[in-house]
């Protein structure tokens, strides 16, 4: 199902209606729908799709030159002898376009790996052989540091080339309703809990009415598609895969300061700031700040989390019980799932609270996230340019109630800002109670947000 990706369409239609030849870089994580833009994009136009494999050199070049051959139908070029991908690539310039080829070339990164010299040999094609030709390029990879080291780092020998870089995420959460259009606000917001917003999984996902057993089929299975996928992603990244798998697992399960997560992984801090800067550019994990910081890269107050939904319920439920799941021992860890899963789904829900408060006109906010203390904490803070907008967020079965309330405003009291606080939010998942819509109709500072009744962003 091809979804969103109107932003991504757009510079590409602009780069095929340039008139030169045009250069573009497209990369993001395995399964995020790369392959699935660039058909969309390809298919009303003459193009060459290649896709590389992990083979020799020799025969990765022959693919490619039987598919140009195939392409143009020339039983020549079939028949004749090809050493290098350069040559085929001056075979295609010399032909003749009445409207610009696109040629794809997709895991690009493999052909670094067959040959080391890749990049130096592109940036001939590109600089000598394609640059007057009415042609258009992309390179596309799913490893995204060989794919940046490669295409768009300083020192690689194609840095300043591409006219264009598209770095593909995940879609948001707003477009879960087109792959679930009978869901509830709620039962989306369980399924992006779980599987972010990767396209490839969602689809997986879309045969059961239960989102358990959707799990169990297609997660916790050890034969299932996603059993082992964040190993595979990690290992294709990093080395060290051990350290950063012990890392990930201390976070999920709910350790998010680094003096923490370095002492349960037996290390000082200095030893570990080099494996959290890679988890970060990896856009894995992130480093989160109480909003209300004024020199936040600065705040020693920082706490981390797992950014991919997808690696957070992994590292919580499938690794620390995977000797269970490979003696098919499902059952098991799914207690464990239904155990928790409120409160593991809770994280995701304050999230989309705070970016619903954000994108409400009504609050006019600079920005939001959350804040703490030592000794409080509080889920929602808006920060305007003269007020504050605080909030507390509920996701249980439970209907919220005045006492929720009043425990806002006492926490809310001890944020370091001279702001007023206009508006007191509470999100709640079931509702409210009678009497605290009673207080919410007499006064004009406080907004009660029953998410039954809203859709996600």
């Amino acid at each position: 199902m091809f979804v969103n990706r109107e932003k991504e369409l757009q510079i590409l239609e602009e780069e095929y209606r340039h008139e030169a030849f045009r250069f573009s870089v497209i990369y993001g994580r395995r399964r995020v729908g790369k392959t699935s833009l660039i058909k969309q994009f390809i298919t009303p136009r003459p193009s060459i799709y290649f896709l590389v494999t992990l083979e020799t050199e020799v025969i990765v070049i022959e693919r490619f030159k039987m598919l140009v051959a195939d392409f143009f139908d020339d039983d020549l070029l079939r028949s004749l002898p090809v050493q290098s991908i350069d040559q085929v690539f001056s075979y295609i310039a010399q032909k003749e376009f009445p409207q610009k080829l696109v040629i794809v070339i997709d895991e690009f990164q493999y052909l670094s790996k067959i040959n080391p010299s890749t990049a130096s040999i592109f940036q001939r094609i590109i600089d000598e052989i394609c640059a007057q030709r009415n042609i258009m390029l992309i390179l596309c990879g799913s490893i995204i540091s060989m794919m940046y080291k490669e295409t768009l780092s300083y020192d690689s020998p194609l840095y300043g080339r591409r006219t264009s870089a598209i770095k593909l995420e995940a879609l948001k959460p707003l477009y879960l309703k087109h792959f679930f259009k009978k869901k509830t606000p709620i039962e989306l917001l369980e399924l992006y809990s779980c599987l972010y917003g990767v396209p490839k999984y969602l689809e997986m996902f879309q045969d059961k009415n239960n989102i358990f057993d959707s799990i169990e089929k297609n997660i916790l299975s050890r034969n299932a598609f996603l059993f082992d996928e964040p190993r595979f992603i990690l290992q294709n990244e990093v080395s060290e895969t051990m350290t950063y798998f012990t890392i990930l697992e201390v976070i999920a399960n709910g350790e998010h300061k680094i003096g923490n997560i370095a002492g349960r992984l037996n290390k000082n801090v200095q030893n570990i700031t080099s494996f959290m800067a890679k988890l970060i550019e990896l856009e894995l994990i992130y480093k989160e700040i109480p909003i209300t910081e004024i020199n936040p890269h600065k705040s020693k107050k920082g706490l981390y989390f797992i950014k991919d939904n997808f690696f957070r319920f992994w590292f919580r439920y499938v690794l620390p019980y995977k000797s269970q799941l490979e003696m098919d021992n499902t059952s098991y860890v799914m207690g464990k799932i239904k155990e928790s899963f409120p409160e593991y789904v809770s994280k995701t829900f304050e999230e989309h609270c705070i970016r619903e408060t954000l994108h409400d006109s009504r609050f006019d906010l600079l920005k939001c996230g959350r804040w703490w203390n030592k000794a409080n904490e509080i889920d929602v803070v808006g920060v305007g340019e003269d007020h504050l907008v605080v909030g507390e967020c509920k996701y249980s079965n439970k209907k919220v109630g005045t006492d929720i309330l009043e425990k806002l405003e006492m926490t809310a009291k001890n944020i370091d800002s001279d702001k007023p606080i206009k508006y007191y939010l509470l999100f709640s998942k079931s509702g409210f109670t009678e009497k605290l819509r009673q207080v919410e109709s007499i006064r004009n500072d406080l907004i009660l947000m029953d998410w039954q009744q809203r859709a996600l962003r």
